[in-house]
């Protein structure tokens, strides 16, 4: 949770800004004077310090570290994401803060999926199947229509 307030933070200043801005019009940055190769470097630094970090402590939580344990925790933070920008484009939010707690919201919705779906008894075999279908059907349900035509 204190990571979550620090991002946020870090986003909501104008250096934050720059970083965000770099990431959704580029051109438009660089025209302004933002050096948007050093936004992009320092942007990818920081998510693999924190991807570090949160395999450093989820190795410490198991007891051990495994070179398979990655891949999950990659799937689940996609997922998370996913959902959260799901939701975001649903309600229309534009806030940082509500965008950083959508995606914790976001990695609970996912873990009570994965969770129901062992509890249900599917076979751990086709886990990464039902999990990658529950994706596609959140990101594919803002796009249906019940419109009668």
């Amino acid at each position: 949770m204190t990571v979550t307030v620090v991002i946020g933070y870090l986003l909501k200043t104008d250096f934050g800004i720059a970083m965000r801005a770099t990431g959704n019009s580029e051109s438009m940055i660089r025209s302004l004077g933002v050096n948007t190769d050093r936004m992009k470097i320092i942007g990818l630094a920081i998510a693999n310090a924190l991807t570090a970090v949160s395999g450093y402590l989820f190795s410490q939580i198991q007891g051990f570290a495994d070179i398979s344990m990655g891949s999950e925790i990659v799937i689940i933070g996609l997922g998370s994401v996913i959902i959260a920008e799901t939701f975001i484009n649903w309600f229309k939010i534009t806030s940082v803060w509500l965008s950083l707690i959508l995606v914790l919201i976001g990695a609970v919705i996912f873990q009570m999926v994965l969770a129901l779906t062992l509890d249900i008894g599917v076979d751990a075999n086709l886990l990464k199947m039902v999990m990658a279908g529950f994706v596609l059907l959140i990101v594919g349900l803002p796009r249906l229509s019940f419109r009668r035509t």
